[in-house]
């Protein structure tokens, strides 16, 4: 073989693999960023699972930008810091174009500095304490105002709740709505002796003295009603000591903002009947949409499998963020950020999810009652509400308000007229 046709030869396969390599990176990376072992496990394999589904469903209908996604999934491991090395990684590494990720606030406060440092996008699924707004997070979960209010207005107007038990697991989520919260309370005359506070770590097993503390709280007879913001499989054991200590939901009802359909179904829930928890979305919701949502989640990860409100955020952050794209005719993350505000996307329940320029999202508030299959009867549910990203029952944050598209502020004060720089290493 001549020296000229070895060279053609070479250079022509050469020519092949790079345009193999090429081929190969021709795809919309999509990082996604849940805990698949630890504490968390329990409630964020789901939300890996519901992104893979939503990026085979997209890709089924050619993509995006005419190309396909790729999901590049990592493991936190229920470890904080992990989350933000992991993040780095998604980004440095992998060249995602997007995340969907976190599900506790410590690990999204975690992640937070590298995305802004990167100007990396992460999409946020899961309801939390507000207090934040960030130019690279789009807020799809429910703020205090979206949940954590409204529930306790349930409890005062509708249950008739006199002393209250806020029990939550110790990180900055529980801390900051219980703070939020008994503020709220106070300023509806609540006295401060009726309002008892309770932190344990994630994963905590043994709950007898703090049931029995919340037992003792109703001794005077007046109605005890719990609020939890407790996380994780922790909330296996509370149930359980709950009813061996043989407290009902007629007894001292537990309104919660973590249990959902997926804690659940590994429970048997026969002792938490009657119990409540309050999200944007159940399973039990009533409409064409949400219907067949279930029917492809159940066909692609079988019957057993059920559905939550973080599923639902998720699925309206992805195909929010898909729209954005589209309409940006790119994935450069300065003008897809630009572009989601004003998105609207039906939502599962049977109306409109609007992001709004605090990077919030609009959404009805449910209160669902724990039925004996794991499921929740819907026995309350609002028109539309805005996400508030800062909280008016808390002085330093009342002032402040977050518009991204006239103000381009996070945390503009509204006395002074100037844009406060939001801290971001917690």
């Amino acid at each position: 073989m001549s020296h000229f046709l070895k060279t053609m030869l070479g250079a022509a396969a050469g020519s092949i693999m790079l345009a193999g390599s090429a081929f190969a990176q021709d795809t919309i990376k999509v990082g996604v960023l849940h805990s698949l072992s630890g504490s968390m496990a329990i409630s964020e394999t789901t939300l890996k699972d519901a992104v893979l589904m939503m990026i085979d469903e997209q890709n089924a209908k050619g993509g995006v930008l005419g190309k396909q996604l790729e999901a590049v999934v990592v493991d936190p491991a229920s470890d904080w810091p992990l989350f933000a090395e992991k993040a780095r990684e998604l980004l440095t590494v992998s060249d995602v174009a997007v995340m969907f990720g976190c599900w506790t606030s410590v690990s999204r406060k975690s992640v937070l500095p590298v995305i802004e440092e990167l100007d990396g996008l992460l999409f946020y699924p899961v309801q939390y304490e507000g207090e934040e707004s960030s130019r690279n997070v789009f807020y799809t979960g429910a703020a205090p105002n979206q949940q954590a209010i409204p529930a306790t207005d349930y409890f005062l107007d509708e249950l008739g709740v006199e002393k209250f038990a806020l029990l939550g697991t110790d990180y900055v989520y529980p801390r900051t709505t219980n703070n939020i919260l008994e503020a709220y309370l106070k300023d509806k005359g609540i006295a401060e002796e009726d309002i008892f506070v309770n932190y344990t770590p994630f994963g905590q097993s043994d709950w007898s003295k703090i049931v029995s503390d919340v037992v003792a709280l109703g001794a005077d007879g007046k109605k005890v009603g719990v609020i939890s913001t407790i996380n994780g499989d922790a909330n296996i054991g509370f149930y359980k000591e709950l009813a061996a200590q043989g407290v009902s939901a007629d007894d001292i009802p537990v309104v919660a903002f973590s249990v959902g359909e997926e804690e659940l179904s590994g429970l048997d829930t026969s002792n938490l009947v009657g119990h409540l928890a309050a999200w944007n979305y159940f399973q039990s919701a009533e409409s064409d949409a949400n219907d067949e949502f279930i029917a492809a989640w159940k066909e692609r990860m079988g019957d057993d499998r059920v559905t939550n409100d973080p599923m639902e955020a998720t699925y309206i952050g992805f195909n929010m963020w898909v729209q954005a794209v589209e309409e940006a005719g790119t994935t450069d993350v300065d003008a897809v950020i630009d572009a989601m505000p004003g998105q609207t996307f039906p939502n599962l329940t049977g109306g409109t999810a609007e992001m709004l320029p605090n990077h919030h999202l609009t959404k009805p508030v449910l209160i669902g009652e724990i039925q004996a299959d794991g499921q929740f009867d819907i026995i309350s549910e609002t028109d539309p509400v805005p996400g508030d990203a800062w909280t008016d029952y808390l002085p330093e944050s009342a002032v402040l308000e977050s518009d991204w598209v006239t103000l381009d502020c996070g945390m503009y004060n509204t006395e002074t007229k100037t844009c406060v720089q939001m801290k971001s290493n917690y």
